[in-house]
């Protein structure tokens, strides 16, 4: 006799339900996706106990005939596939036929269902997978599935499972991502007879935006839209302020479907570079969506890991779009505010509102002088448009030519002038967004005091410096060619013995980007050469991150990447400490060359340099408006 036997259909769909089934969350996933495809415009999720208790689906899509709701619970059995090649023309969400058997092999399930409104519906209940009883019932057009006691029959798979709450949490999670796909669905999660989460399927993501993270995170998103004869973006960014701790926050949609995407994650938080700190995230919201041939789903039977045809393409636009979107933006963070106003927020929140222009005031001669101040009408939106171009026309030549020069330059007395370098492209203007900065005086030697016709800024004159010199650096060093640098002691790295094999496989990629490597020893390496961009002291730094580039897998070093760790590390050096007092000259000279950064906003680091107190905020806290 043999030892190879066909599994039952009950045992088959059992090993079947630990593939699609991880928790009740799965059970919420495969069912209502179903009831997306089937063209619901409402779906109500009702659980018990985090799911497993009861789980209960309500839709009011096509429904399903008598015949349907008897095959839809055999294997395999789907109306989203009917050949060959609908394989790689998937546009719906479920496909695979194993969602409704396995669910049901691992729990107690009645299934009600109607094709048609005015007819008799049917009614399906099953029992580990087998079925019960079969009737004919009263029902309105859509489908109800109730799924109780998840797992009785596994407790195996139960013995797994986290608390209520953490699974409660989960499905909390997957119901807001499907908001995000479908904004035009109206989704309702109820717990225990409370509602949980609700949207109105008005199509304004925003406002599923607003019903998941809150109107305070809502009304710091930023609209992008963008589109190429591959794909289609859409969707929203998160204000660079607005950050999180880990990148849960970060939801990818794909043809309306929510994947996870390392790839994709790195390229958006390379779209925010500099503007995130360290360790932090942000909260975006992105839909693509392409041709389904591009996409392939059928890759784990949670559908959650999906495979792109043009993914390096994807990656490289998705990561520009992010960064033509925050370049826009006047991102000079403000204190927190402890309470808003309805009209506030309703006002923050349109995005169409028209901004309400500056009204300038000019002496008889026509020009502005420098002391003379803006007058701007009394609006909730005041901040939203800077300086006009007229105001940019009319700034004073000699200015433009001190903002082009070092500080090193002035005429002081004071000796030892804060070293400022010259900015790489002075020729372009000043950003509109970025106002122009007085310096009034300096706090605790560290931060700089400025008005403008805004209101009061406070700078961050390490931060500042760290900005300028970075640009500058970055800029120098891309414009090196590959030129090596003899040293006069050579330096010793010491390897693990993987990253070993690694180096040597690859010394023809470290002698191309001008590094001389020499073995040493077993798990040693000699540095007789490096390249002429490399910052003095940190060499053996920058040889780890490429030795770590290699061992991560990366095709080749990336010497871009490397020469920006460098142009951070000098920066950082160049910078001026805090506790460094300074005098108005030097503090005028430091902001005037931060205006003309590409980045003013935050240092290489990612944290903030401007804080701005708008001259409403002031007179608010004086008493002086009500």
């Amino acid at each position: 006799m043999g030892v190879i036997q066909v599994l039952d259909d009950r045992l088959a769909n059992m090993i079947a339900a630990g593939e699609v089934v991880e928790r009740p969350a799965s059970v919420v996933k495969e069912l209502v996706e179903n009831a997306i495809d089937a063209g619901s415009t409402r779906v109500e999720v009702h659980i018990q106990e985090g799911g497993l208790q009861e789980i209960l689906i309500i839709d009011n899509g096509s429904g399903m005939s008598s015949e349907d709701c008897h095959l839809c619970f055999e294997r395999h059995a789907t109306s989203k596939i009917k050949r060959e090649r609908d394989l790689f023309q998937i546009a719906t969400l479920g496909f695979r036929g194993e969602a409704l058997p396995s669910i049901a092999a691992v729990s107690r399930l009645e299934l009600k269902s109607c094709h048609h409104a005015g007819q008799a519906g049917t009614k399906v209940v099953m029992e580990g997978g087998k079925i019960q009883s079969v009737e004919t019932i009263a029902h309105s057009r859509g489908t109800e599935i109730r799924v109780r006691e998840l797992f009785y029959n596994t407790p195996a798979r139960l013995k797994y499972l986290k608390s209520i709450q953490t699974e409660l949490g989960h499905i909390s999670d997957y119901m807001n991502r499907l908001a995000f796909s479908y904004p035009d669905i109206s989704f309702l999660l109820v717990n225990e007879g409370k509602t949980v989460f609700q949207t109105y399927g008005d199509g304004q993501l925003l406002h599923v935006i607003a019903s998941v993270y809150g109107m305070g995170v809502a009304k710091e998103m930023l609209p992008i839209g963008a589109e190429n004869l591959d794909f289609k973006l859409e969707g929203y960014l998160g204000n660079p302020q607005l950050t999180r701790a880990n990148r849960s926050y970060i939801s990818l949609l794909i043809n309306g479907r929510y994947v996870r995407n390392p790839a994709l994650n790195g390229a958006i938080l390379r779209g925010y570079h500099t503007l995130l700190p360290i360790n932090r995230y942000p909260i975006a919201v992105l839909n693509i969506k392409m041709e389904p041939s591009l996409l392939d789903v059928n890759v784990h039977p949670s559908k959650l890991e999906v495979r792109l045809s043009k993914e390096q393409e994807l990656l490289t636009w998705v990561e520009g779009k992010v960064k033509e979107v925050l370049g826009g933006q006047r991102l000079i963070p403000e204190p927190a505010k402890t309470q808003t106003t309805e009209a506030t927020i309703q006002t923050r929140l349109d995005l169409s509102r028209p901004a309400v222009r500056p009204q300038i005031q000019a002496d008889p001669t026509g020009s502005v002088p420098r002391s003379q101040p803006y007058v701007y009408e009394q609006s909730v939106s005041e901040t939203t448009e800077r300086y006009t171009d007229w105001f940019l026309k009319q700034a004073e030549e000699p200015k433009k030519e001190q903002l082009l020069r070092p500080v090193e330059e002035k005429e002081t007395s004071t000796p030892a002038p804060v070293p400022v370098p010259v900015p790489v492209q002075p020729e372009q203007p000043p950003r509109p967004e970025v106002p122009e900065f007085y310096p009034l005086a300096q706090l605790h030697g560290t931060y700089i005091l400025a008005q403008s016709e805004e209101g009061l800024y406070i700078i961050d004159q390490h931060a500042a410096q760290e900005r300028i010199w970075y640009e500058y650096f970055l800029a120098r060093l891309n414009e090196e060619e590959v030129e090596m640098q003899e040293l006069l002691f050579p330096l010793s790295i010491d390897l693990s013995l993987k990253e070993v094999k690694q180096v040597q496989e690859k010394m023809e990629w470290f002698k191309e980007i001008g590094l001389e490597l020499e073995p040493f020893g077993a798990q040693t390496f000699l540095v007789r050469a490096c390249p002429r961009w490399f910052v003095a002291g940190e060499e053996e730094a920058l040889i780890h991150e490429m030795v770590d580039m290699i061992v991560s897998g990366e095709s080749k070093i990336n010497t871009l990447k490397l020469r920006e760790k460098a142009a951070i590390m000098m920066s950082c050096k160049a910078a001026i400490k805090a506790n460094r007092h300074l005098n108005h000259q030097e503090m005028e000279g430091l902001l005037d060359k931060l205006r003309i950064t590409d980045s003013p906003y935050t240092c290489p680091h990612g944290r903030p340099i401007i804080i701005h107190f708008s001259k409403y905020e002031i007179e608010k806290m004086f008493k002086r408006v009500m």
